[in-house]
């Protein structure tokens, strides 16, 4: 099991820089798949973009492509996010997740994840 704790959310004006961290408690961290999602309001959660155990591969949204830098440190069992040239679209609530295990591809879909976190706002303003 994994017990997830996002951080680093904040108001940030717009084309300004924030970097997420997700801690994880448990030692079978580094064996499982990470994703990020966000949750705008009145919108469904989406997909930001995820990363394989091994962090071989990588799989990012097209809204985020190009901005958005996925990575994880497997020693410390903490993912991050760093947002960068961020939008008021960008506004939402952003959830780490944990899934499939020793997966050699990132899963878009949010059935494919087990154990999520808390959640932490993010607000870009214009």
């Amino acid at each position: 099991q994994v017990q997830l704790v996002e951080s680093g959310g904040g108001l940030v004006q717009a084309g300004g820089s924030l970097r997420l961290s997700c801690a994880a408690s448990g030692r079978t961290f580094s064996s499982y798949n990470m994703g990020w999602f966000r949750q705008a309001p009145g919108k469904e959660r989406e997909f930001v973009t995820g990363i394989t155990w091994s962090g071989t591969n990588t799989l990012y949204a097209d809204s985020v492509k190009g901005r958005f830098t996925i990575s994880r440190d497997n020693a410390g069992n903490t993912l991050y996010l760093q947002m960068n040239s961020l939008k008021p679209e960008d506004t939402a609530v952003y959830y780490c997740a944990a899934g499939n295990r020793f997966a050699r591809y990132v899963f878009q879909s949010q059935s494919q994840y087990d154990y999520w976190g808390p959640g932490t706002q993010v607000t870009v303003s214009s």
